[in-house]
C-alpha cells in the first residue's frame, strides 16, 4: 500500500520535481526506520502467530536466489547450444 501511495504521489508530479521529492525520503535514517518497522510488522504477523509462512518465504526466496545466481550460466549454455547446433 505504501508503494501505491508513493506511486500516486509521484505520478501527479513533473519529472523535474521527482528528485527533490524523493531525496529527503531516501535518507539513511528514513530507510533504516522503514526497514525496522517492516521487520517488526513481519515478526508480529508471522513469527508471533506461529505461522508456517516464514518457512515458505525462505524456500521460495532460496529458489529465486539460486535461479538468479545461475541465470548467467544458463544463458551462456543456451547461447552455446544455439551456436553449435543444439545437440550435446
Amino acid at each position: 500500500m505504501a508503494m501505491r501511495a508513493l506511486y500516486n504521489e509521484i505520478r501527479a508530479m513533473k519529472v523535474r520535481d521527482v528528485p527533490a521529492y524523493l531525496k529527503p525520503r531516501l535518507t539513511w535514517e528514513n530507510v533504516k526506520k522503514s526497514t525496522d518497522q517492516a521487520v517488526d510488522r513481519y515478526i508480529e504477523k508471522y513469527i508471533e502467530t506461529n505461522s508456517p509462512e516464514p518457512l515458505f518465504h525462505i524456500c521460495i526466496g532460496g529458489m529465486v536466489f539460486s535461479y538468479l545466481v545461475n541465470l548467467p550460466v544458463e544463458r551462456r549454455h543456451l547461447e552455446h547450444l544455439e551456436k553449435h547446433g543444439g545437440g550435446h
